[in-house]
C-alpha cells in the first residue's frame, strides 16, 4: 500500500511541476474554500431567517467557492483546454447550487410565521 501511496505522490507531483501548479497549495486552497463556503452559506441561511439582506455572505461564499479554480487559471502554464472548459462547468455548477440552496432556504423561510421563529432560529 504504500508503494502506492509514494507512486501517486510522485504522479502528482509531477503534474505541478509539469503545469506550474503547486498541489500543496492548490489542495490547501481547495479545502479551505470548502470550508470557508459552507461558513458563508450558514451565514447567508441565519440572515435569511432574520428576514436580513443576503448578498454579502452568498457573493462572499461564491468567490471562496472560486479561489482554487482561480489559482489554476492564474498560475497554472500549458494547462490544457478541457481543464479550462472542465473550471468553467464547475463554476457554473457551484453558482448553480448555491443559487438552489439559498432559493430553497428562502422559500422554506417564507412560508414560516413569524410566530414561529423562536430565538434559536435567530
Amino acid at each position: 500500500m504504500e508503494e502506492y501511496l509514494i507512486q501517486f505522490e510522485s504522479w502528482v507531483n509531477s503534474l505541478g511541476k509539469r503545469y506550474g501548479v503547486n498541489p500543496l497549495i492548490l489542495g490547501t486552497l481547495y479545502f479551505l474554500s470548502k470550508v470557508s463556503m459552507v461558513s458563508f452559506l450558514g451565514w447567508a441561511f441565519k440572515r435569511l431567517r432574520r428576514k436580513q439582506t443576503i448578498l454579502v455572505p452568498v457573493l462572499l461564499a461564491a468567490v471562496s467557492f472560486s479561489v482554487p479554480y482561480t489559482y489554476i487559471i492564474i498560475a497554472g502554464r500549458n494547462i490544457p483546454a478541457w481543464v479550462y472548459l472542465f473550471i468553467v462547468l464547475m463554476l457554473g455548477y457551484g453558482g448553480f447550487v448555491i443559487w438552489r440552496k439559498v432559493t430553497t432556504r428562502a422559500i422554506e423561510t417564507a412560508a414560516l410565521p413569524e410566530t414561529e421563529l423562536t430565538e434559536k432560529d435567530i
